[in-house]
């Protein structure tokens, strides 16, 4: 079976047997397209599948939030030394910038700074926009708000779901008295970060930050000093009210935000990031994140600092690959790849050429590019030809490009490069200045400026000095907003891969949301009557449950007697597999009630006997013995769903039979998803290659395994309250065209 808790196979280990049958009817898989409901609306969640989830996700409409017109700062002071006091400082300041009337709250004092004070919200003189809190118990000012109309709240106050369940219980009632107040709250357990100062003398597309841990931020936050633009800052938390998704989908609509990043300890409601992520996906807007949890250690840390599930990282993983989030690993790398993205225009092509003063620099780095999954197309003959004009001939030009350093020095050098960006194949050029080696790095750096300027291709400069004061780095490279700059070889292929991923992906992005099944097919009716609440099915009544949704079975018949098991067994065609048959019965081939082979009825009487024996032994309480035709030519496979604890209903493809446990080469991803999706689980597997045929095997029909695939995830969606685990194992794949037959099953009931 599939483990409920993290979304990764557990399966016993079995016997590959398989046998031939006729497909069984059932219903299709693939849902005709229906036309999104949703804009930019907050109404927008609205339309829901087959399960009552929404499609769509809710914006909601943040503009108040981050320039309200008027705010209120309850618990204000301008007493020295109390922690209270340059927070008021700031507040007051970031009011004065973004416009809004400022009203302190203070049950004893006339003034803040000058500036009246009123003792109560209730004494407001108008209706406010946001409220912050700078008080230690949020609750009753939270409750105090019911019915004045203030659209946003701020509760910066610890001690709350990240101490433990006494603190998530008391969030829980902040949550709810804000519901009843019918406003929107930030927090607890948030900070400043919201009101920072952002530099307003940049130009281009911005980049909108997103983080639960304020101190997270500060290094993509300071990307402002090197000319790089941010235009919001939200730091949610512990995420009572307002989440991730809700500003992934605010920041996502926003037209000044070119990239979105993301530092998440934890995902409040798996749903909705997918919903949020989809509709920046649909806007073509990357969000780029750095996602705490890839190992125990790490989910257990953020767990105990934001109070939310970390979730199955696999199924994280998958999530975000299937929705086009961006997944690096440090904060330099995502301050790097979020700055590339939200500046870069869309590429012309894929074609990656390096090109450096040093061969060994550009062999070096094009090893690490290669590796990575970057594209270096060999430069055509002509190509090379016209390089050579000044090149010395005796260097290589093919990609990477080597001028051996005199070039660069003169008026060749930005021939060069123009000579390289005019070749229609190339999308990216990258330049690895391992050190600076003035005056020729110089003017390099110079002419890939210029050149920048003149080409709607990417430029991208490495530049490697341990320094970084030199004026060609400063001042040159820095002052460019066409040329994407960064110090090491890792950050930067990185951030073209993401780069050029993002835009093939978003070009031909479609929402699997908008072909996600509304209503329930026959099927879903056929199969409810299967399931049994809290039980596990037997294999014959597994095997039923696939046959409602058209899943091919074995020609197989369910016994209950030796002198049945022989007819059986001439209706079915020798030779025969034999297995016991009961609900609860999970190791069958461990218990000894599987048998292989069976050719004769003396063979098949004798072993009906011994099965039954061995049950009886084993205090199994059977239904019968299947009989079943034997076939043992295939790929074995291995298809299932569970419940993640983030994202519900998961769907498995794997290596199946024995190697599942061995190998543990599996896919995941989360329904809806399309064929294309389950195309590409398949090629992620280590293993997929078996699927191609092997040492003289015949392709496998990786058709039929898509569509068990899809049929499946139809099931996940459709029975997903009621079904806990499925595990088809093996799926016994065979020769192109002959389908896929499913040899073995197990469903635990909800």
């Amino acid at each position: 079976m599939l483990g409920s808790t993290y979304g990764t196979l557990t399966t016993n280990s079995r016997q590959a047997h398989a046998v031939a049958c006729g497909r069984a009817p059932g219903p299709a898989v693939h849902v005709h397209s229906r036309p999104s409901a949703a804009g930019n609306t907050g109404d927008a969640a609205v339309d829901t599948d087959v399960s009552g989830r929404p499609l769509h996700s809710a914006v909601p409409d943040l503009d108040r939030f981050f320039h309200p017109e008027s705010m209120a700062l309850v618990g204000a002071s301008d007493a020295e030394g109390r922690p209270h006091t340059g927070i008021t400082r700031r507040l007051i300041a970031w009011a004065e910038r973004v416009g809004a009337r400022l009203h302190p709250v203070h049950p004893s004092r006339p003034a803040v700074f000058g500036i009246p004070c009123v003792p109560s919200m209730a004494d407001l003189p108008g209706p406010v926009d946001l409220a912050v809190l700078l008080v230690r118990d949020p609750l009753p000012v939270i409750e105090e708000l019911d019915g004045t109309k203030v659209k946003f709240a701020v509760a910066f106050a610890s001690g709350f779901a990240e101490t433990g369940p006494e603190g998530a219980a008391a969030q829980a009632r902040l949550a709810a008295a804000a519901r009843r107040a019918g406003l929107r709250l930030l927090g607890p357990n948030t900070n400043l970060n919201a009101f920072e100062r952002f530099r307003d003398d940049l130009d281009g597309p911005a980049i909108a930050l997103i983080t639960q841990s304020g101190h997270q931020g500060r290094p993509v936050f300071t990307l402002q000093e090197l000319g790089i633009r941010l235009s919001h800052w939200a730091p949610t938390g512990n995420e009572a009210d307002l989440e991730t998704a809700d500003f992934i989908s605010y920041f996502a609509t926003r037209p000044e935000v070119g990239a979105i990043a993301l530092y998440a300890e934890g995902l409040k409601d798996g749903r909705g990031f997918l919903l949020a992520a989809d509709r920046a996906a649909r806007a073509k807007v990357p969000v780029v994140a750095v996602k705490v949890g890839r190992t125990e250690t790490g989910a257990r840390t953020a767990a105990s600092h934001t109070g939310k599930l970390t979730g199955s990282d696999a199924v994280v993983d998958a999530a975000m690959r299937q929705f086009g989030v961006i997944r690096v690993d440090g904060l330099d790398e995502l301050q790097d790849t979020a700055a590339l993205l939200a500046r870069a225009r869309p590429p012309l092509a894929e074609g990656v050429v390096v090109y450096s003063i040093s061969g060994g620099t550009g062999a070096h780095f094009s090893d690490l590019a290669t590796a990575a999954g970057l594209p270096l197309p060999t430069l055509s003959a002509e190509k090379q030809t016209e390089l050579h004009q000044w090149i010395p001939g005796e260097l290589s030009v093919a990609n990477p490009v080597d001028n051996g350093g005199h070039p660069v020095g003169d008026w060749r050098g930005r021939k060069i490069i123009d000579a390289i960006l005019a070749d229609p194949a190339v999308g990216v050029l990258i330049c690895p200045i391992t050190g600076p080696f003035p005056p020729m790095s110089d003017r390099l750096a110079q002419d890939l400026v210029d050149a920048a300027e003149q080409t709607d291709k990417l430029v991208c400069v490495v530049w490697g000095s341990p320094v970084g004061t030199e004026d060609a780095y400063r001042t040159t490279l820095l002052g460019s907003s066409r040329v994407a700059t960064f110090r090491t070889f890792a950050n930067c292929i990185t951030a073209v891969r993401a780069y050029l991923g993002h835009h093939r992906f978003t070009a031909g992005y479609r929402s699997p949301f908008d072909d996600a099944p509304r209503t329930p097919s026959p099927s879903a009716r056929k199969a409810q009557g299967l399931l049994h609440p809290g039980q596990q099915l037997s294999e014959h009544a597994a095997k039923q449950l696939l046959r409602a949704y058209g899943i091919r079975v074995p020609r197989e018949q369910l016994v209950t007697s030796a002198a049945a098991a022989v007819r059986a067994a001439g209706l079915v065609g020798y030779p025969v597999v034999m297995k016991a048959s009961a609900p609860r019965l999970a190791h069958k081939t461990e218990l000894g009630l599987v048998r292989l082979g069976l050719t004769s009825a003396s063979q098949v009487r004798d072993t009906y006997r011994e099965l039954t024996d061995i049950a009886r032994y084993e205090g199994v309480e059977l239904e019968g013995v299947l009989v079943c035709q034997m076939v043992d030519r295939g790929v074995e496979m291995v298809v299932g769903m569970t419940h993640d604890s983030l994202f519900g209903p998961t769907v498995t493809v794997g290596l199946g039979g024995v190697l599942v446990e061995v190998l543990q080469d599996t896919a995941v991803r989360v329904p809806p998803f399309g064929e294309d999706q389950a195309r590409a689980m398949l090629a992620e597997l280590r293993g997929h290659a078996l699927l191609d045929g092997v040492r003289g095997a015949p392709p496998a029909d990786v058709d039929a395994l898509v569509e068990v695939v899809l049929r499946v995830q139809r099931m996940a969606l459709e029975l997903g309250d009621n079904l806990a685990e499925l595990d088809v194992n093996p799926l016994m794949v065979l020769e192109r065209g002959q389908g896929a037959v499913a040899l073995d099953a197990l469903a635990i009931c909800r």
